[in-house]
Parts: structure tokens; C-alpha cells; sequence
């Protein structure tokens, strides 16, 4: 039995989800078809058999652990199914030369969360490589500027990024924060809870919420171009900072293109998504801080370092605004860091991300990613080099 089917049903065994012996005998169907065993005798070939193509080959680097975080099994065994696949078994991430070793005769990469930096090592041996497919967020972490100009780039590789699905989760995260913060929901319930109150007096219950409320975003990114979506319901009146946004881009959202200094002193509700880079570093300071509206709130759901954290520290302090940080700088704080302990600040351990519906669309809109570049379609989700400094 090939070793991408032996990975297939160890996945399908062991998968939540899994349809069990169902989805297990399946797969034995398939492999008996393509392995043509005859009266007990198996008999394979590297040569293709007449009439059929064979499949691209496609290295997968990705452990078990985060191919069931990502894949349902069907769409793991409609991948393994449509190409050769050699997937990592073992739960233990691919170093650099291990993947420079292996990648020599393969047209696809599957990476992930854990893949190691792509280096001139790997790309040296990757002649027939002709696209990345990411299972996951940024890929600046493993293709670096250096390697993107001298080998990404004039070799046409595509690179694809999963990044709009993990938009679907963070985004919902961000509403989420927006009403719980704005309502004080978390204060209400302590209060309850802790102090036996009913309506506690020393905390408002009446207010400016989300609807109808002036809502700044910062970054329209894939994440902020979700939140902006979401926000439609809510008859907000929404502001955006983003440099890179043009004047008609901005029309076509329905929202008002402002500098970022316009969305802090103009908004009830500021949420960030702006990605990490040396243009953003701290964008987020002490000016900004004492344009904000008093009972404002901020939520920072992208990346910890583009705030000024002792800027904001000395902000909160004052318990004239409200703050949601799913993100810190650093991450995660320190135990004795004075911003666990403010009442008018709640941190959550990166989890905006989290859930099954956007990792579940990870895992079939890299599978999409592939049918469509090997079939010679557009590829949704190509990432475009042209400004590898403002990629998130």
C-alpha cells in the first residue's frame, strides 16, 4: 500500500469528524483501483498507465495535528486522492534540510503552521517546484524578501496564503468583542456573579453601543474588509485608515477614507488590522490616545506591536476608555504586567482566529488553490509581491 494512503486512513482513524469504517474502506476502494492488485498480487509502476495522466506531485509538510485542525476528512481525502501526495506522518515539524532534501521532484508544497524558513538551500533543489500552497496565514515567516526577488518571483512559483479564511473567524471575533466590550457584559456578569449584585450602580448599563455608533477601522485588510462587511446590519457609520486604500476602493466598501489621527478622535469604537511591518511599528502611540473619545473603545485583534504599549498602559490608567487586546507585545505579557490587572482592560490569548468554520476553510480553499493552478485556472488567494514590506 503507497505511503500517502497509509497517512490518509492513520488521518480518517484518528479525525474527529471521521466517517470511521466508512471513510476507511473508501480509501481501500480507491487504492485497490489504482494499485491494480489481481489475485492477491500487487503491481505498480512509475510510469503512468495508458489513458490516464499522471498526478502532480506534491509534497506535504503539515503534521497530523494541524491537518485535523484544518481539513474535514472528506477534503483531506479528495486531495489525497487527486494528487500524488507524500504527506509528514509523524508529529514533528520538517527543518530546513530536511525539506531541501525531499523537495527535488516535486511540483507542489503544502506548508502550515510549524513549516521552517524556505531558504536558497530549498529552493536550489526545488527546480520543478511551481507552487506554495500555505495552510495557513502570512507566509512571510518562511519566504524571505531575499528568497521572494532571487527565486519566487523570476521563477513565476505561486505562492498561496489561506490568510482570507482565518479573516472569517477573526473577524467574528472582532463583532464579538465590539458588543461584549461596548455592553460590558463582562463587568455586569463579575458583578453578579462576585458581588451578588443586580445592575451593580458603578457600572453603566445604558449607552453608546455598536448600532449606530462610529466605528474606526484601521487596516482594510482581508480582516478589515470582513469586519466592514459585518458591520452592515448595525447602521454604523465607518471610518478607515489605510494609506494603501484608494478613494474609489473606499466608495465601493461604503465607507470614509480618514487619516488615522480622524479615526481616533472621530470614533466610538476603534478596531485594529493593520499587519506587522516596520511602517506600523508603535503606529498606534501617545497622539493617538489622547484624541480618543472618553468611554471609547479599542480593540486590537492583528498584531501586538503595532500599538505602543506604554503609551496605552499610561492611557488605561486614567479609566477613560475601554480596551479588548487579543494581541500584546510582547506575547504574552508578563505575569506581573499592569494591564492584566485594570479593570477597563480585557486580554484574550490570541483566540480571534480560532474555530472551525474559518480552519475548515483553510483546509478546502488550499485544496481549491491547487485543482485550479494545476488546471490552469486563476488561483483566489495568490499572494501578490509586489510590496512584500506591507504584507501582513
Amino acid at each position: 500500500m503507497s505511503f500517502h494512503y497509509l497517512s490518509c486512513l492513520f488521518y480518517l482513524s484518528t479525525h474527529p469528524n471521521s466517517r470511521g469504517i466508512g471513510g476507511i474502506c473508501c480509501l481501500m476502494r480507491n487504492w485497490i483501483c489504482e494499485t491494480d492488485i489481481l489475485r492477491g498480487l500487487q503491481t505498480t509502476s512509475k510510469k503512468p498507465r495508458r489513458g490516464i495522466m499522471s498526478k502532480p506531485r506534491i509534497l506535504y509538510l503539515p503534521t497530523p495535528s494541524h491537518t485535523r485542525l484544518v481539513f474535514l476528512p472528506d477534503t483531506f481525502e479528495n486531495f489525497i486522492r487527486s494528487f500524488d501526495v507524500k504527506v509528514n506522518s509523524k508529529e514533528s515539524n520538517y527543518t530546513t534540510e530536511q525539506v531541501a532534501q525531499e523537495i527535488e521532484n516535486y511540483e507542489g508544497l503544502v506548508t502550515g503552521w510549524g513549516t521552517p524558513p524556505l531558504d536558497g538551500s530549498v529552493f536550489e533543489r526545488a527546480k520543478k517546484l511551481k507552487i506554495i500552497a500555505h495552510s495557513a496565514g502570512s507566509v512571510k515567516f518562511m519566504l524571505s524578501k531575499e528568497v521572494v526577488s532571487k527565486y519566487v518571483v523570476p521563477r513565476g512559483i505561486c505562492v498561496f496564503s489561506a490568510n482570507e479564511a482565518i479573516a472569517y473567524n477573526v473577524a467574528e471575533s472582532t463583532i464579538g468583542y465590539m458588543i461584549m466590550a461596548s455592553r460590558r457584559f463582562m463587568e455586569h456578569a463579575l458583578a453578579v456573579r462576585l458581588k451578588k449584585a443586580w445592575r451593580e450602580p458603578s457600572i453603566p448599563w445604558n449607552g453608546q453601543f455598536l448600532s449606530g455608533s462610529n466605528v474606526g477601522i484601521v487596516g482594510a485588510s482581508k480582516v478589515g474588509r470582513q469586519v466592514i462587511r459585518l458591520l452592515k446590519p448595525f447602521d454604523t457609520r465607518i471610518f478607515v485608515y489605510d494609506p494603501y486604500l484608494s478613494e474609489l476602493d473606499a466608495e465601493a466598501l461604503g465607507v470614509k477614507k480618514v487619516g488615522l489621527d480622524d479615526v481616533f478622535s472621530k470614533c466610538d469604537i476603534i478596531t485594529i488590522h493593520a499587519p506587522s511591518t516596520e511602517e506600523t511599528f508603535h503606529m498606534v502611540g501617545e497622539k493617538q490616545f489622547a484624541l480618543m473619545k472618553d468611554g471609547a473603545l479599542l480593540i486590537n485583534t492583528s498584531r501586538g506591536s503595532v500599538i505602543d504599549h506604554r503609551a496605552l498602559l499610561a492611557k488605561c490608567r486614567e479609566g477613560k476608555i475601554r480596551v479588548v487586546l487579543d494581541v500584546t507585545d510582547p506575547e504574552p505579557l508578563p505575569p506581573d504586567s499592569p494591564l492584566r490587572e485594570l479593570e477597563n482592560v480585557i486580554i484574550t490569548p490570541h483566540i480571534s482566529g480560532a474555530g472551525y468554520y474559518g480552519y475548515y476553510k483553510i483546509g478546502s480553499s488550499t485544496l481549491q488553490a491547487l485543482l485550479d493552478f494545476f488546471a490552469g485556472r486563476k488561483v483566489s488567494g495568490e499572494v501578490s509581491f509586489q510590496n512584500y514590506d506591507a504584507l501582513a
